[in-house]
């Protein structure tokens, strides 16, 4: 009986490309945009973290001028942001015949070149991946996000600096026309690498236009794609955290007291509060998931708090406790030169109307140039530092 005839089994291969324009001209055409708006991201992200968990050297020396400086960066930061991921979608599909090469390791220094650049795709997919899930509040992941983001961030920039010394002479060789892969490019291919461009252009265009008006407000007709609207909420602010989410009702809201601790420790009634001398001022809210709108506040201003409780105007910091439940911004503490700021207060009114219960009634913090999460709700303990 004749034996059965075993079948070879296929050979593994990696996928074959032999489409156009996954060259390196294209590559590094759209790795100089994509760089851009990396650069862009990681500097205005250092600056939204340090505002927010500043190191104890700097916490008291935080400027809190210009007014609109957070709104500025942090809206950079989501424009930027949501501009790289349509030039890192561009730039994958350019390079990616590359990452499928044959053999995959030829030598010590090509190994080492592939694993850097697994960790640069690997990480920056990660952070434009989080980054905009962080946008519409959406965490389907185990760890907090404002750490890992940051860190990832630092892999990130690690990485794109790592790989741009390992390309150096061919970036050299190219930028002085000395690369065959550059001069032996078939001209026919010109005309579809700038339509490429120009579509890539157009793509991250669009994308801007849609989403920036939730930060610039000249542009918020065209605020599209954005998930915030900066007329959209309670009082015409939109609301991140409702008082709801926070555990924070009416009830019991007749024997709230504004406790001040100090030298000279006191507590105030609402009412007692509200006949104390008035200050207003104009200023923004700008949240980190990128929308910003101005606003007309009205309350007392913090130095006049903490100078009446024996605090020292210029000197002393502030710690400011919300009767928020629980929250990792449930209690914040606001450098000397916040608190000293004439434009720091505890507001009580918005737009000329009483706080609603989810913009913080009571009493709420609102400071120039600061992250929204730091402008504390439901106010109800202040104590100098």
């Amino acid at each position: 009986m004749p034996r059965p005839r075993r079948t070879a089994l296929p050979t593994l291969r990696p996928p074959a490309f032999n489409g156009r324009l996954h060259d390196a001209r294209t590559a590094t055409a759209v790795g100089r945009w994509l760089g851009a708006a990396f650069a862009v991201c990681f500097v205005t992200g250092l600056v939204s973290h340090y505002l927010q968990h500043p190191p104890d050297w700097l916490a008291n020396h935080l400027p809190p001028r210009p007014v609109w400086g957070y709104r500025l960066t942090q809206g950079l930061h989501i424009a930027s942001g949501l501009a790289a991921i349509v030039l890192l979608l561009v730039k994958l599909w350019a390079v990616y015949p590359r990452l499928f090469v044959w053999p995959p390791v030829r030598s010590v220094r090509h190994a080492l070149e592939r694993l850097s650049v697994a960790v640069l795709v690997a990480s920056a997919v990660f952070q434009v991946l989080t980054g905009l899930l962080n946008i519409v509040e959406w965490y389907p992941w185990p760890f907090s996000f404002v750490p890992v983001h940051f860190a990832v961030a630092w892999v990130v920039t690690g990485s794109i600096l790592l790989h741009l010394a390992v390309k150096a002479p061919e970036i050299t060789a190219h930028w002085s026309r000395r690369s065959e892969g550059t001069l032996t490019l078939p001209a026919e291919d010109g005309p579809d690498r700038r339509s490429l461009l120009l579509g890539a252009g157009a793509a991250v265009g669009v994308v801007t236009l849609t989403t920036v008006g939730q930060s610039f407000t000249p542009l918020k007709a065209f605020d599209l794609l954005a998930p915030r609207h900066p007329d959209h909420g309670p009082q015409g602010l939109p609301v991140n955290r409702t008082a709801a989410a926070a555990g924070v009702s009416e009830r019991g809201m007749e024997a709230w007291r504004l406790e001040v601790a100090g030298p000279r420790p006191y507590t105030l009634t609402l009412d007692a509060l509200r006949v104390m001398p008035r200050a207003a001022a104009r200023l923004p809210i700008a949240c980190v998931e990128g929308w910003s709108v101005e606003a007309r506040w009205e309350g007392v201003r913090i130095r006049d708090l903490l100078e009446r409780a024996g605090g020292r105007p210029g000197s002393d910091a502030v710690r400011v406790t919300s009767l928020e439940v629980s929250g990792a911004y449930r209690v914040m503490e606001m450098g000397a030169e916040y608190a000293d700021d004439p434009l720091s207060l505890l507001a009580l009114t918005l737009n000329g109307r009483t706080l609603s219960l989810d913009h913080g009634f009571p009493a709420r913090i609102i400071a120039p140039n600061r992250p929204g999460v730091l402008q504390t709700k439901w106010v109800h303990r202040l104590e100098v530092l």
